[in-house]
């Protein structure tokens, strides 16, 4: 059995709490004056506290067994016909039978239940060679024993899949860091890294972000991975392009569901 990933995207912590604090301030300041704060978002290029709630109730920490085995990746539900499909990155699922997904996972807790993964798909790219732009993973999960019954998109909702998104699309970006119990958020314009990479600008998106959901217009576009593992800095973040290849694979594992 091959070893849990262990995802290289991302290490340094030091300015990331003062960071994250600095954020969270400025967005309060800017609710107090005119807007409920469930309206409010942080500005462009800032990384704060997701807030609970759609959308980021759909999306959840991989962990290793148990909530005891400490979260190392992100994933988010995607809808399907079967309403049993999570999207992440391939280097994220390189150890299936032992990773389970909490959606909304916040300070401990699982709200939605824990949900085994029962089957992946990867490119043979990524299976053959770990070729950075096949690095996006569909799978299908099932509730662990004795927890939430049913189907996952049927408790939280699941994100469309939309590719072919322009090279400036702006994206928000939803992530676990694995220093923290409550996700991030963070939107900001992208930009080609290459033809097939996609790169933003987000602060603090560290260690276990590794296959946050990239979203435009609320639909899936990407996941954070590819090139150098998602990124060997927290300041800056990539995705591979979602090409027809994983257009495929979303489609095979949606049939499968």
């Amino acid at each position: 059995m091959p070893p849990r990933p262990r995802p290289a995207h991302r290490t340094r912590a030091a300015r990331r709490t003062s960071r994250i604090l600095l954020a969270v301030a400025a967005m309060a300041t800017l609710v107090s004056v005119d807007l409920p704060a469930a309206e409010a978002a942080p500005p462009l290029g800032v990384t704060a506290q997701a807030q609970p709630g759609a959308p980021a109730n759909r999306v959840g920490a991989l962990f290793a067994g148990n909530l005891d085995g400490g979260h190392f990746c992100t994933a988010a539900v995607v809808h399907s016909d079967g309403r049993d499909v999570i999207a992440t990155a391939a280097h994220c699922v390189g150890d299936p039978q032992n990773t389970v997904f909490a959606p909304a996972y916040r300070d401990g807790r699982a709200p939605y239940g824990l949900w085994r993964i029962t089957s992946v798909y990867v490119a043979p790219g990524w299976t053959d060679g770990r070729d950075p732009d096949a690095d996006i993973a569909f799978a299908t999960v099932t509730p662990v024993a004795g927890g939430q019954p049913g189907y996952v998109e049927d408790v939280v909702g699941g994100f469309r899949v939309a590719a072919d998104q322009p090279a400036d699309a702006t994206v928000t970006v939803l992530g676990y860091p694995s220093s923290l119990e409550a996700p991030l958020r963070c939107a900001n314009a992208t930009t080609l890294f290459s033809a097939t990479q996609r790169r933003i600008d987000c602060p603090d998106l560290s260690s276990g972000t590794s296959g946050s959901p990239w979203l435009v217009d609320g639909a899936l576009a990407g996941v954070l991975g590819g090139h150098e593992d998602g990124g060997s800095v927290p300041e800056v973040s990539y995705s591979a392009v979602m090409d027809d290849q994983a257009v495929e694979l979303y489609r095979e594992a949606a049939e499968a569901g």
